[in-house]
Parts: C-alpha cells; sequence; structure tokens
C-alpha cells in the first residue's frame, strides 16, 4: 500500500527559506518518481519538480529554477523540497506525488520532464500549505 505524507508547511515572510518533507512507504520496487506540484487558490495544479529515487535525476519547473533544490533520503525514503528566496506567489498548497517508471520487460525508461504532469502520477499525499507574506 503506497503511502505518501507531506510536512514542512508554515508561514513565511518573503525572502526566507523552507523545507519540505514528503515521507515515502509502499513501493514495492525502487524504480519510482516522486514530483512536487502546487496549488494556489483559484489557480490549475502545476508541477514544481520530480525527482527519480533510483538515480536522483531532478527536473524542475521554470518558475522555480534557481531557488528550489529537491533532493532525497534514500536511507529515510524521504524526499525534501529546499524553497528559497521565497516570493508571495510561490503560496500555494504543495503536493507530494508518486508514479513508477514507465518500463518495457526488466528496462526502465529514465526520468523526463513528462514527469512535471500531474498525469503521470497515482499516488497523492495530502498536501502541506506554504504561506509566503509580511
Amino acid at each position: 500500500q503506497v503511502q505518501l505524507v507531506e510536512s514542512g508547511g508554515d508561514l513565511v515572510q518573503p525572502g526566507g527559506s523552507l523545507r519540505l518533507s514528503c515521507a515515502a512507504s509502499g513501493f514495492p520496487v525502487d524504480y519510482y518518481v516522486i514530483g512536487w506540484f502546487r496549488q494556489a487558490p483559484g489557480k490549475e495544479r502545476e508541477g514544481v519538480s520530480c525527482i527519480s529515487r533510483r538515480t536522483g535525476t531532478t527536473y524542475y519547473a521554470d518558475s522555480v529554477k534557481g531557488r528550489f533544490t529537491i533532493y532525497r533520503d534514500n536511507a529515510e525514503n524521504t524526499v525534501y523540497l529546499q524553497m528559497n528566496n521565497l516570493e508571495p506567489e510561490d503560496t500555494a498548497v504543495y503536493y507530494c506525488a508518486g508514479a513508477y517508471l514507465y518500463s518495457s520487460g526488466t528496462y526502465y525508461y529514465p526520468l523526463s520532464p513528462d514527469y512535471l504532469k500531474e498525469t503521470e502520477y497515482d499516488y497523492w499525499g495530502q498536501g502541506t500549505q506554504v504561506t509566503v507574506s509580511s
């Protein structure tokens, strides 16, 4: 039973930093992807970043490049999103999502920027609120 649990959301001032955590459990194989998505009130959900659990390959949305960093601690089965230089437009509910890499037999296709699309994901966490305000 796959389960994803986000934590770390908070109220922070513009220019501040915050680290979100996604604890993953129940994946039967290690060829999976963890993505971060966010949704602001009245706006559609957008992909922020994603990472391959196996290789550490990462992709980022243009809006967060240079400010956000995604990384993993495989021993703890946890993926982090370090957010620096936060801006009010970063305010949103942030969701952790999980997906399996596409495979052909025993071969697994590598992570691609397609995993910034929510349609690729099968599992979702409950969300954690990030508010950036002075």
